[in-house]
C-alpha cells in the first residue's frame, strides 16, 4: 500500500473523529443523555458496593480470622470475573422465571446497578484491604496506648491508608464504567432507559454510525483518563 492508498484509508477514520469532536462540541442531546446516565449508573453501583465492601476489609485486614487466607484469594480471584457470566447469572435471577422475577427489575437501570455493584465488590476488597495491611502495624498501637477503642483504631488505621482506599474505588469505577456484558444482558441497551456509554458503542458501531460511536468513545476514555490523572497527583499530594 502506497501513501495515497494510506491517505485514502485513513480518510473515514479522520472524518469520523472529526464529526465526532463537532458532536462532543455541539452538545448533542443524544450524546449526553447516555453519559449522565452512565455516570449515575456507575458511581451508583460503586457507592453502594463501598457500604459492605469497606468494612470486610477492614474486617480481613485487621481481624484475626479463620480462614482469612481463603476468603482473601477467593476475592482476588473473583476480580477477573467474566462479566458476562454474572450477567448470565444476575439474568436467571433477575429474570420473570427466576426467584427476582416479582420485583420486575429486569431491563431497568437498577438491574445494572445491582451488576456493577456486585462486578466491583471484590475490587474493593482486595485493593481497601491490601491497603490497610500496609499501614504501619505501629499506627493502630500508637492509638490503643491513647486509650482509642477498637472502632477507633480501625478509623485511624483507615485513614492512613485513604490513598490506596481512593485507589481501590477509583478503579472499581473505572471497571463499572466500561463494562459491557452486564449492562447489555440486564439493561437490554434500552434507549433513553437502560443504554450507557458501552453498550451504545456497541450498537453504533454495528449500525455503521462511527462518528457517534467515536464521540461516545472519546468521552468514556476521557473520564477514565482523568480520573486516573486526579488520582495520582491526590497519591502525590498526600505522601
Amino acid at each position: 500500500m502506497d501513501l495515497g492508498e494510506e491517505v485514502v484509508a485513513l480518510d473515514p477514520i479522520i472524518q469520523g473523529i472529526i464529526q465526532a469532536i463537532e458532536l462532543i462540541i455541539s452538545g448533542d442531546p443524544e450524546v449526553y443523555r447516555i453519559t449522565e446516565l452512565s455516570l449515575i449508573i456507575s458511581i451508583s453501583g460503586t457507592a453502594l458496593s463501598c457500604i459492605w465492601s469497606i468494612p470486610i476489609s477492614a474486617v480481613l485486614a485487621l481481624r484475626n480470622l479463620p480462614g482469612k487466607r481463603v476468603i482473601k484469594g477467593l476475592f482476588n480471584a473473583l476480580i477477573g470475573i467474566p462479566t458476562v457470566a454474572l450477567g448470565l447469572y444476575l439474568y436467571l435471577m433477575l429474570s420473570r422465571a427466576g426467584p427476582f422475577g416479582y420485583f420486575h427489575l429486569m431491563y431497568t437501570p437498577s438491574a445494572i446497578i445491582i451488576g456493577q455493584c456486585i462486578l466491583v465488590t471484590p475490587i474493593v476488597v482486595s485493593f481497601t484491604t491490601s491497603a490497610l495491611e500496609s499501614v504501619d502495624p505501629e499506627v493502630r498501637t500508637l492509638a490503643k496506648t491513647l486509650g482509642a477503642s477498637g472502632m477507633q483504631m480501625d478509623a485511624v488505621v483507615l485513614r492512613e491508608a485513604r490513598a490506596g482506599v481512593l485507589l481501590a474505588i477509583v478503579a472499581a469505577f473505572n471497571r463499572a464504567f466500561a463494562e459491557l456484558g452486564v449492562a447489555i444482558m440486564l439493561g437490554g441497551n434500552i434507549r433513553d432507559l437502560t443504554r450507557v456509554l458501552t453498550t451504545a458503542i456497541a450498537l453504533q458501531t454495528e449500525m455503521g454510525d462511527i462518528s457517534l460511536s467515536l464521540a461516545l468513545a472519546l468521552i468514556l476514555l476521557s473520564i477514565v483518563m482523568t480520573l486516573s490523572v486526579i488520582l495520582s497527583f491526590a497519591r502525590r499530594s498526600s505522601t
